[in-house]
């Protein structure tokens, strides 16, 4: 069933800075495009909450009935460490410092970034797209800038011509800033002369001799620019004009606004209808710093090996706590936060515990229509989930006051209580049902040791190959049997 039919969602655009209605380009049809990881480092906490916002955008519009095309790419060449044009680049720098390829480097950091988001039961992205894929994709397109007369190629680099676009087009659109006074309070420094202005910045950068990462180009020995390649990649697989572009408000400028400027640059027109930027995160009142030392990795919240925690707390526990504020709001994250937050987390869980224990009745004294109304209308503005959550501990309470037999509710109307909680609290805020998981676990266990059983009776019967052949089969799904004297045993991977 088509819901978005009958609900009129709307979106905070950051560049109109207004709530507008959500009109897909294709009617049915959503495409959503999200900046990745640069995958460098361990992914922080600040990510995961920005990614944490798309998962939960992403997974409301799969519930609204829309088809959704979710891309999120995975930065793995060509961004500079400062978000500057000239440097080293991030991974080149990190396989320097850890003596590694930087394909190495990129696999490790890819691994803990899907590791976290797996924790955290983030919904894979539909397409997730590297840089380093779409190499030629990127090259077409600086070609067709430079047709187009906005890209000039200099000492092997090629660069955007950010104040002749200006002349036909608005630079600044998007972070509302005025190119005059960029270029007035910008001081030129050493490695911007090949530049004719300061503001202008790489499409495609030359490689010096001891550069690793590098590709042959029209222009020379090189590798693409930062903002090229989620130009590249977000038109390729969600077309030249698609519905959702989204990222951390940091990437605002200057990496969004140069997106903006490449697609007009190269195609005429603005790539993206709706830009949804999500807020920040502070670590006790202060911004995340690895150098101030107030930091915090995700994986230290599930073990409780930071000093700015009391203990460890359950992945779903921090999901919660992560979607209690606004994705457009600042969220500090303390431990005494999280703590209040766990309380509250319980509490909807025993709630939903109840839940399947009530009754119904002939009559009907709670208006449950109405507050499933009130679920959506709360999703329904810019995906309000502090609201929604508000509004989901009012049908715990529901739930509290039916358990006491203080209130009553028809057959319908319970099965109307049941499927809105779950909907919104597992499908939607992307909580893990950990009981669900239990069962299903009980149901894989049950199935192993009937084939245990089965292995069992081939070896007694000497047949062999059957024997090895169970056992291989459950060992390339992860499940290793271990045979002891009287007993096999198996351990399940993660």
């Amino acid at each position: 069933m088509s819901l978005y039919k009958n609900q009129t969602l709307k979106i905070y655009n950051s560049l109109s800075g207004e709530k507008e209605v959500f009109t897909p380009v294709h009617e049915g049809n959503v495409g959503m495009y999200v900046c990745g990881p640069t995958v460098y480092s361990n992914v922080h906490l600040g990510n995961v909450r920005t990614f944490m916002s798309f998962d939960v955008i992403f997974r409301y519009l799969l519930h609204l009935g829309y088809k959704t095309r979710y891309v999120r790419n995975i930065t793995d060449v060509g961004h500079i460490v400062d978000d500057v044009d000239d440097g080293e680049d991030k991974i080149a720098k990190k396989a320097r410092l850890e003596q590694l390829e930087p394909m190495e480097i990129v696999q490790k950091y890819t691994v803990d970034f899907h590791t976290i988001l797996d924790k955290f039961n983030f919904l894979p992205p539909s397409i997730e797209p590297t840089a380093t894929g779409h190499i030629i994709e990127q090259i077409e397109i600086v070609k067709q800038i430079i047709e187009n007369g906005y890209g000039y190629e200099a000492n092997g680099s090629v660069y955007f011509d950010v104040v002749k676009f200006n002349e036909t087009h608005n630079y600044g659109q998007l972070s509302g800033r005025n190119i005059e006074d960029m270029l007035a309070n910008t001081r030129d420094t050493d490695g911007q002369s090949d530049k004719k202005n300061s503001q202008d910045f790489a499409l495609w950068k030359k490689a010096e001799v001891e550069h690793i990462m590098r590709w042959p180009s029209p222009w020379g020995i090189g590798f693409p620019g930062w903002h090229l390649e989620c130009t590249a990649m977000s038109t390729k697989y969600l077309g030249e004009k698609f519905d959702l572009h989204g990222g951390g408000m940091d990437l605002k400028f200057p990496h969004h606004e140069c997106e903006i400027a490449q697609n007009e640059a190269c195609t005429g027109h603005s790539p993206v209808n709706y830009w949804m930027h999500a807020n920040m995160l502070t670590l006790n009142g202060k911004k995340m710093s690895k150098s101030t030392g107030n930091n915090i990795l995700p994986g230290e919240i599930f073990t409780g090996e930071s000093e700015f925690l009391s203990k460890g707390f359950e992945p779903n526990v921090a999901r919660f706590f992560m979607l209690q504020a606004h994705y457009r709001s600042v969220l500090d994250f303390s431990n005494d936060a999280i703590l209040a937050a766990e309380k509250g987390f319980y509490r909807l869980m025993e709630g939903m515990e109840l839940l399947v224990e009530l009754e119904a009745s002939s009559t009907s004294t709670l208006d449950i229509l109405s507050w499933q109304k009130s679920c959506y209308d709360a999703m329904n503005d810019d995906f309000n989930t502090p609201i929604l959550i508000a509004q989901l501990f009012e049908g715990i309470r529901f739930v509290n006051v039916l358990n006491d037999k203080r209130e009553t509710v028809t057959k319908e109307d319970l099965e109307l209580l049941k499927s809105t909680l779950t909907i919104f609290i597992y499908d939607v805020l992307g909580i893990k049902d950990e009981k669900a998981s239990e069962n299903n676990l009980e149901k894989l266990e049950g199935v192993i040791e009937m084939l245990i059983a089965m292995r069992n009776e081939a070896r007694a019967n000497k047949n062999w190959q059957l024997s090895d052949e169970i056992r291989d089969k459950l060992l390339v799904l992860g499940i290793q049997l271990k045979d002891g004297k009287d007993v096999t045993g198996f351990s399940i991977s993660n």
